[in-house]
């Protein structure tokens, strides 16, 4: 017979939803996202967890451990994961007491109203603050031993982000190995996750591997688009092809895990995203791509595919990321990486649900509309239009002499209605909105005619 329970109704309440969550997550991969902190006018907590409820977003990553946003996520069921900042590194390697105390007031304060699974102990630090390479592995040591102490090492995970810049060649992946510079500190990574059963973190930018790469790679691999079969990639070596860069970098990782003699050390994406707006000198970033990355990455995680050499193993990731961060340091491109700006409107509309079984119009292109530009000249516009209701197939009936959104003078609003539907019929299998740079992004709603939706 089992005794009495003591539980508060609200800690009953918060350990249930913690256990219906672990059924629920153990059924595949899931898609989360980053929520920086460099922005200038940064939501209240409250309303970045009202945010996360709207679009279903049930996974988080927190740059640090700010109180407010614990309080705030408590009893809402979302899975969070709290960082360790690099700047406090140092002393978490340095003494275990530290360790102990940060554990006690920022995670163990907290649950089990605040379902806190993971900890992410720097960022990049190999790569960004080299000369804190030796305290990386006493620092997760030190807090593992707090966790245990709290009896808290079963509910969450320690583990530290990388960059692909830990890998000295990522292509072909089935050659990829960790940089030697990093062999003794990565040897005892990786006994530390193969021990506590952990995952290694990765920070996956397809962006920048298709920036740095120069044109040796093709923008549509880059953004999981369909290839053209004279362009398809294969591993040499294993005669495995990739559809994507994503799939390529996380298989470098498993191959530099397996290159030190480790497996079934699970790969997690801390973060994975495309920036929306940059200077002139790097094209490849605009909304168009960014939707169609991030869309894309979605629908590519959650139909639990795996990867070309690890079928069997979901890749679950986190974007990045929800606000755009204006004051982060470093290039346009760098600021503009969020899916909203800090006044809580979208930069473009995107879905959290599995949208693999979309329609054509998928739903993370409501609210985004494709419309001409207008300073584009005429000739090129006409030129534009007639590709896209020829070869393009747009649907054009509701813009011929006598229908409903028929606009003679206005090559405009005729291009615009063209260029809208071509895009939202054709952007799931790899149309864009550009039309030799006659169209754009546009959150504009074109005006609707009886029943006929026009510009």
């Amino acid at each position: 017979m089992l005794g009495r329970n003591n539980m508060s109704p609200d800690r009953l309440e918060a350990v249930l939803m913690l256990l219906m969550l672990m059924v629920y997550n153990a059924s595949g991969a899931f898609v989360g996202i980053n929520i920086g902190t460099n922005v200038s006018d940064l939501p209240s907590a409250s309303d970045i967890v009202s945010i996360l409820k709207a679009k279903k977003i049930q996974h988080v990553r927190l740059v640090d451990s700010d109180h407010e946003m614990l309080v705030a996520l408590a009893n809402t069921g979302i899975e969070v994961m709290v960082g360790v900042p690099n700047n406090q590194l140092l002393r978490m390697g340095q003494s275990r007491p530290t360790a102990a105390d940060w554990i006690n007031k920022n995670v163990a304060a907290y649950i089990p109203a605040t379902n806190i699974t993971y900890i992410a102990v720097g960022d990049e630090i190999l790569t960004t603050v080299p000369n804190a390479a030796l305290v990386l592995v006493p620092a997760l040591q030190f807090l593992q031993s707090a966790l245990l102490a709290a009896n808290l090492n079963t509910q969450v995970k320690l583990s530290s982000p990388h960059s692909m810049d830990m890998i000295s060649k990522a292509f072909p992946p089935s050659t990829a190995t960790f940089n030697s510079t990093w062999s003794s500190v990565m040897l005892q990574y990786l006994g530390f996750l193969k021990k506590t059963g952990s995952s290694f973190m990765l920070n996956a930018q397809p962006y920048y591997g298709y920036v740095k790469g120069q044109g040796v790679f093709p923008l549509e691999y880059a953004l999981f688009r369909s290839l053209n079969p004279n362009s398809q990639i294969a591993d040499p070596n294993t005669n495995l092809f990739y559809t994507n860069m994503f799939d390529a970098m996380v298989d470098a990782t498993y191959n530099s895990i397996k290159a030190m003699n480790f497996t079934d050390i699970p790969v997690m994406v801390t973060a994975s995203g495309w920036p929306w707006h940059s200077a002139r000198k790097e094209p490849a970033a605009d909304v168009d791509n960014a939707l169609a990355y991030n869309t894309n990455l979605i629908r590519h995680v959650l139909n639990n595919s795996g990867t070309p050499s690890q079928p069997n193993n979901q890749v679950s990731t986190y974007l990045f990321e929800l606000f755009s961060e204006d004051l982060r340091s470093g290039s346009v491109s760098g600021e503009s990486w969020g899916i909203m700006f800090s006044n809580a409107s979208a930069v473009y509309s995107l879905t959290f649900e599995d949208v693999a079984t979309a329609s054509t119009d998928s739903p993370a292109l409501h609210g985004m509309f494709c419309v001409a530009n207008s300073s584009a000249p005429h000739s090129a516009l006409k030129q534009s239009l007639d590709w896209a209701c020829g070869p393009g197939s747009a649907n054009c009936s509701a813009i011929q002499p006598g229908q409903p959104c028929y606009k003679p003078d206005d090559i405009v609003a005729v291009a615009s209605y063209a260029f809208n539907d071509y895009y939202h019929r054709t952007q799931a299998s790899g149309g864009t909105c550009n039309f030799n740079s006659t169209a754009t992004i546009s959150s504009t709603d074109p005006i609707t005619r009886n029943g006929q939706t026009c510009q």
